[in-house]
């Protein structure tokens, strides 16, 4: 029986996958849209991205010293390794991870309300294909917001790294960034944003495919916003394993 759940769950994703692109609009209806997305998406979560980079910069970088910090090992290897790991892995997948609690119950709650609104039955009933309207912009928006928000999540996080180091006498700044640009590839950078721009695509779709096919009524929106971050953050888990290990 969980099998044929599953299953089903996984057609209608993929069906709504295709529904995105039929019957759609006015490029000019779905520009504005866009932009109104990007703007909830992006000023919207810069704070939390804000906070969380820095504090998981200076974290890193304390609990990295304590492991290398010996005779033995030159100071400068606590910023290469801070540096890899933030740009490897923390600054895409930690960062997604929280937007899919933000981003994905924000997407969740506001479709599966428009649904017990019947909203979405109006917009149906005047001939517009709904899910387009509605899902796409914030698909295309997810892609554009990700992979900006992780640029500033690596950089924040680089940031905290030298001022924790610094302050409490771990690794002066030149030390860091010399560690940091020791092992640093190009690749490194684009294997973020590709991470970034999947992570973006799996939560913005997720959480709109549970919002849009909510039934019953504040009870079920709550219940979708729920499996919509749940579900996120399982698939984006395993995006970053397959990921890794297609392509390290």
């Amino acid at each position: 029986m969980v099998i044929v759940t599953a299953l089903t769950h996984i057609g209608r994703y993929f069906l709504m996958l295709a529904r995105l692109f039929t019957g759609m609009e006015k490029l000019r209806v779905y520009w504005m849209a866009w932009m109104r997305e990007i703007i909830s998406m992006g000023i919207g979560s810069l704070l939390i991205v804000l906070i969380i980079s820095l504090f998981v910069g200076m974290v890193s970088t304390i609990q990295t010293a304590y492991q290398l910090l010996t005779a033995f090992i030159p100071k400068s290897a606590i910023g290469s390794v801070v540096s890899a790991t933030a740009i490897l892995e923390f600054a895409s997948t930690v960062t997604s991870l929280v937007l899919a609690g933000k981003i994905g119950s924000n997407i969740a709650s506001e479709l599966g309300t428009m649904r017990v609104s019947e909203q979405i039955d109006a917009l149906d009933v005047m001939g517009i294909n709904s899910m387009s309207y509605l899902v796409l912009p914030k698909i295309l928006a997810a892609l554009v917001c990700f992979p900006i928000l992780t640029i500033v999540a690596a950089f924040l996080m680089h940031v905290g790294g030298i001022v924790a180091g610094d302050a409490l006498g771990l690794v002066t700044p030149a030390q860091f960034a010399v560690g940091a640009r020791s092992n640093f590839t190009d690749f490194q950078f684009t294997f973020m944003l590709i991470k970034a721009v999947s992570y973006g695509f799996i939560i913005a779709s997720i959480s709109s495919y549970y919002g849009y096919h909510v039934r019953g009524g504040a009870l079920e929106v709550g219940v979708a916003s729920t499996n919509a971050v749940v579900y996120s953050c399982i698939t984006v888990l395993f995006a970053d394993y397959l990921l890794a290990q297609l392509l390290l």
